[in-house]
Formats: structure tokens, sequence, C-alpha cells
């Protein structure tokens, strides 16, 4: 069995390579220390040797960092995949099936903003399904404080604007 970080680094790639869109620093934060697995410091710890390693890549999207397996984490996991004990495995796949839609809708419903040249605040708000964008818009309000509302609403709504765009553009 593969002891201390090196096992939570194989965690870390099993979970992702259970779901088909990015885990956030918080979503597998909270699983490992959920499980008692191991403790903040040694996930970010994982974490960065992942992606240092070119294991995993990380996007930073406004206070978050999502996390993907890359084709060599995918081929680590698939060498190393029998060092994850079992019980291991069993409380990751229910941890992702009980909360697999908060996990997909926190991390594939993304907003951004950027200041514009004439000092105004350009919204990007983003629904991806696994490797497809459903739906991207970009939105130029006033000021910062309108910008972080949208990022704020953009979860919270996006299916219900997407469908109304659809409803009345078919």
């Amino acid at each position: 069995m593969a002891e201390g970080l090196t096992l939570y680094k194989l965690i870390i790639l099993y979970m992702l390579r259970k779901v088909n869109f990015p885990l956030t620093n918080t979503q597998i934060t909270s699983f490992m220390l959920e499980k008692n697995y191991t403790d903040y410091f040694h996930v970010q710890e994982a974490l960065n040797d992942l992606v240092e390693a070119k294991l995993i890549v990380v996007e930073k999207i406004r206070n978050s960092s999502q996390y993907t397996a890359t084709v060599d984490g995918e081929q680590t996991l698939e060498y190393f995949n029998n060092e994850i004990p079992y019980p291991i495995k069993q409380d990751t796949d229910s941890y992702l099936k009980e909360n697999a839609f908060e996990l997909r809708n926190e991390s594939c419903t993304t907003a951004d903003y950027d200041m514009t040249d004439d000092g105004g605040y350009a919204v990007k708000c983003k629904v991806v399904e696994g490797h497809e964008t459903v739906i991207e818009l970009t939105i130029n309000v006033t000021s910062e404080a309108e910008a972080e509302r949208v990022c704020l609403n953009w979860p919270e709504k996006s299916q219900e604007i997407y469908l109304d765009i659809m409803t009345k553009l078919l």
C-alpha cells in the first residue's frame, strides 16, 4: 500500500478520474478532511506536487483553483491504482456519487471578470459539460460591485438564463 503523501496524490488522481469535470481545491480538500485521511497542508502539498509533475493541471477562476488530470496523470493512476486501498475507493465513489450534482454545478458553472480599457468590467460567464461549452456569455457592467454580483448569481441563475435564451432563439 502507498504511504503518506504518495497515497494522497493517488486519491486525488482517482477522484479526478471518476468525474468528467474539474474538481476545485475546496472540493478535494473537503473530501480528504471529511474522511480524516490527512490535514489541509498535506492536501495542498500533494496538489502542488501533482501540478509540478504535470500529472494534473490547474485553472484559476476568481478565487478558485480547478484541477483536471493530464494524460500522464491518468497513466500514473493506471499503473498504481492497486496501491489505493479498496475502502478508500469505496469512500471516494460514494462521496462523488452522493455529491455529484453539487460538485458538477460548482465546477462547471463559472464566472470571472476583468477590467476593460474604458474602466468598466467584462464578466465572462460559462457553463461546461464534459469538454463542451454549453453557453458562454460576456456581459459588460460599469462597476466592480456589479461584476461581483453577476459572478455570484451566475451559478444559481445560469440554467434559467440558458433555457430563456434557447426558448427565445428557437
